[in-house]
């Protein structure tokens, strides 16, 4: 097992998770846009992995970010968890039969105007990615124990909106790691000590 990630992360992982969503307000209530991201694990035999995307840079936010598939919950989507898997299949490709969803992480809300609920799912190997190059750069995986250490997270002062924060930036292989993505990893590796 990988350094520092507990052998039983899975069942920590499970007690860790919450069975619901966060309430969403209705679609048409002012204030933040519900969306939905899928946090996806891969289970490799060596040691598992969280599955990122690079937004393509030519989209109108969040351009060049790394983040997890997903995007606005639509009226058709069923759920929060509905929206999260029809993401993951427009962006990515991954078909639902290779996704175990496990629950859910607190929502996040963005100052871009968005209110985000991660779904945690393990991901079966084996699946095969079609890449929407219109939204998607690139796909790559990160060993789950990289952001389960709190080491590797390092406070940086931003400007945002004209307003100045101290957001935690994680590095992997030469890619910057930041804002909501960085804080959901941060939220699921927390939940996954607490669990113990």
């Amino acid at each position: 097992m990988a350094a520092g990630l507990p052998a039983d992360w899975r069942s920590r992982l499970r007690r860790a998770l919450s069975a619901r969503p966060d309430e969403h307000p209705l679609l048409s209530h002012p204030g933040p846009q519900p969306a939905a991201v899928l946090l996806p694990i891969v289970e490799r035999a060596e040691a598992p992995t969280v599955l990122l995307t690079t937004r393509a840079g030519h989209l109108r936010q969040h351009a060049g970010q790394i983040s997890f598939p997903g995007g606005r919950i639509e009226p058709a989507d069923l759920g929060v968890l509905a929206a999260a898997l029809r993401e993951t299949r427009e962006e990515i490709g991954i078909d639902d039969r290779y996704i175990e969803p496990l629950g859910y992480l607190p929502d996040y809300v963005v100052r871009t105007g968005f209110r985000i609920t991660p779904v945690v799912a393990l991901i079966s190997p084996g699946f095969t990615l079609r890449v929407d190059e219109a939204e998607v750069a690139e796909v790559f995986e990160m060993p789950l124990e990289i952001p389960y250490d709190p080491q590797n997270f390092q406070p940086t002062r931003r400007v945002l909106h004209g307003v100045e924060v101290v957001l935690d930036d994680l590095h992997f292989e030469g890619r910057l790691i930041w804002g909501a993505t960085a804080a959901i990893l941060q939220a699921l590796c927390a939940a996954l000590r607490g669990a113990a």
